[in-house]
C-alpha cells in the first residue's frame, strides 16, 4: 500500500513498478494532465539511472498500419508519418 504522504513522483514510480500505464491512464488515476505525467516520467527516467531499475517505454503505435518508429517515444504524435492516420495508441511506460 502506498502512503498518502508520499510525493506524486514517488507514488507514480510505485504504481509503474506494479504495472504499466499510459499517460492518460496515469493522469486519471493521479488527477494530473497527461503532459504533467510525462514531465514526471521524464524526471523518473533520470532518477532511475542511478538505481538498478530502468524506465521502459513501449512506443506509440499507429492503429491503422502499425508504424511505431516515432522519434520521441514518450509523446503521442497527432498522426502517423507513414499513412497519415490520426489513430495513434499512446506509449506505455513501466519500471523494471
Amino acid at each position: 500500500m502506498v502512503e498518502t504522504t508520499a510525493t506524486t513522483r514517488r507514488r507514480l514510480a510505485d504504481r509503474l513498478r506494479d504495472e504499466p500505464g499510459t499517460p492518460a491512464e496515469l493522469g486519471r488515476e493521479f488527477s494530473l494532465s497527461p503532459s504533467t505525467v510525462l514531465t514526471h516520467v521524464e524526471h523518473l527516467a533520470h532518477s532511475l539511472e542511478h538505481d538498478d531499475e530502468a524506465l521502459l517505454v513501449a512506443p506509440p503505435e499507429c492503429r491503422e498500419c502499425g508504424f511505431d518508429g516515432f522519434d520521441d517515444l514518450l509523446n503521442r504524435p497527432s498522426r502517423c508519418p507513414s499513412c497519415k492516420h490520426e489513430g495513434i495508441r499512446e506509449p506505455t511506460v513501466t519500471i523494471e
